[in-house]
């Protein structure tokens, strides 16, 4: 019955998709949903960005290990972002009705600026997407008793998720994301109360997670640790802002307001939210002590069955079918929406420039066609990592962290910001990071952290000292 209902759900889930594509009639639809979504469908979409794979499975997985000192950068960072975004970037990226977030920094500081953000944005995404297929993998494959292995699980799950993006983009994300959003927060709220009733109650589980020290958040130790938690923390947080899909869904709102209020409360419910996985993990530690020795295994991954089998194992079929039908909600929407952030990014600022005559017909073919290639790429990530996804969206974070960070804020917010000191920033940026990274990983400032010291460096010196690259006409 289990297998049966998850086969419905995806079909229907597939279906709407399918059915959102009738709205597609040209790129801005594809890309942007015609930006008219109104405020319920905007907040669901918003809040769909982060609540993935890694919300549910690993970061949920990731405080039961180790408390939420374990998890700075997610919900915490995460939702952060999204709260800067409504507030600082949200009303910008509005006014300015671009179709990717790489028409800013083209506007702004012209091509070259443009094409090396878009890379470096792009880049990112192949963690941040690789991190929801192997979700729907580990899905797949828990729920078939292992008679598909997990790559060949990661695989179905990939061609799923390709299947109603490659049809419907934004319009199928929008409408699929108003569907899943709702399971995700019934399906986790019934599991929980359930969940909780088998190990005691809830006041048992918050009761022995205070005395386990996993509610402790501010780190202990001296300055490397402080360090090491704030990096974690900022790279999701600040990490994320010049980011395409985030970008697409400010931008897909009906208005400004809709756009700042969309990300401000989908910030908001994210964050509220997260905490229900995180209590049934913890919860299901209490049940069966011994899913914590899945804390030693040499594959970092298997943490992430600790919810999978706690369901599976201890509860009747109606919850897992709520669970499951949750987690899955989790992944689509949020699998969906990172496949279709670089393919638009990659497309409009890096390739387009190479057919200048081409239609909107055609680049919209176009589109679907790097979709395709960009869920290849993701796939073989995928198959080849070994990270639990909470480490695989930390990393992606970095990138865009380093690189693409200052020259937006210095761009929105400083006016003489310039062409020379955004490329000086990002330069420094990536060079410092890849050789702390390479050289240094261990050091006490985390590799991150002195990219980014060095990209506002870069920055101020490239802007404040004699200018030898001209200033684009039309700039922002």
């Amino acid at each position: 019955m289990l297998i049966a209902c998850v086969v419905a759900y995806l079909a229907v889930t597939i279906a709407i998709g399918l059915y959102a594509a009738r709205r597609v009639h040209g790129v801005r639809d594809f890309v942007v949903a015609g930006r008219s979504l109104p405020l319920g469908v905007n907040l669901a979409t918003v809040f769909a960005t982060w609540f993935g794979a890694e919300t549910v499975l690993s970061v949920s997985a990731t405080f039961a290990r180790d408390g939420l000192r374990g998890v700075p950068a997610d919900p915490f960072g995460a939702a952060f972002g999204l709260v800067l975004v409504a507030l600082l970037f949200a009303r910008a990226f509005y006014r300015m009705d671009l179709l990717t977030i790489g028409d800013f920094y083209r506007k702004r500081y012209g091509k070259l600026v443009e094409v090396l953000t878009s890379l470096a944005i792009g880049a990112s995404y192949l963690g941040w997407t690789s991190a929801q297929l192997t979700a729907l993998g580990l899905v797949l494959h828990v729920l078939t008793g292992g008679a598909l292995s997990l790559n060949q699980s990661i695989v179905i799950g990939a061609a799923i998720v390709l299947a109603y993006t490659l049809a419907g983009g934004m319009w199928a994300i929008a409408w699929t994301d108003v569907f899943q959003s709702v399971v995700i927060v019934v399906g986790l709220v019934f599991v929980a109360w359930l969940v909780g009733d088998l190990a005691g109650g809830p006041s048992r589980v918050i009761t022995q997670a205070s005395a386990d020290g996993r509610l402790a958040f501010l780190p202990r130790g001296g300055l490397a640790e402080w360090l090491t938690f704030g990096a974690a923390f900022l790279t999701l947080a600040l990490g994320s802002i010049p980011q395409q899909d985030v970008f697409q869904r400010v931008t897909s709102a009906r208005d400004e307001k809709t756009a700042v209020r969309g990300s401000l409360l989908g910030g908001a419910a994210y964050f509220v939210i997260a905490f229900i996985p995180m209590f049934i993990a913890y919860a299901a530690i209490v049940i069966e002590p011994n899913y914590a020795e899945l804390f030693a295994s040499e594959d970092t991954r298997e943490v992430q069955r600790i919810l999978p089998d706690l369901i599976l194992m201890k509860t009747p079929v109606w919850a897992q079918v709520l669970f499951f039908g949750a987690l899955l909600s989790a992944v689509l929407s949020t699998a969906s929406g990172a496949l279709l952030a670089p393919t638009a990014l990659f497309t409009e600022n890096v390739l387009r420039p190479f057919f200048p005559r081409l239609g909107d017909r055609r680049l919209l073919q176009l589109l679907r066609t790097v979709l395709v290639l960009f869920t290849c790429a993701a796939l073989l990530f995928a198959l080849n990592s070994r990270s639990t996804m909470y480490e695989m969206v930390q990393s992606a974070y970095k990138v865009t962290l380093v690189a693409a960070l200052v020259p937006l804020a210095a761009g929105i917010y400083w006016k003489r910001a310039t062409v020379q000191g955004a490329l000086l920033s990002i330069g420094a940026g990536l060079v410092v990071w890849l050789s702390c990274e390479a050289n240094f990983s261990d050091a006490t400032v985390p590799p991150q952290l002195a990219g980014l010291a060095a990209a506002v460096l870069g920055m101020v010196v490239g802007s404040c000292t004699p200018q030898l690259l001209r200033q684009p006409a039309g700039r922002a």
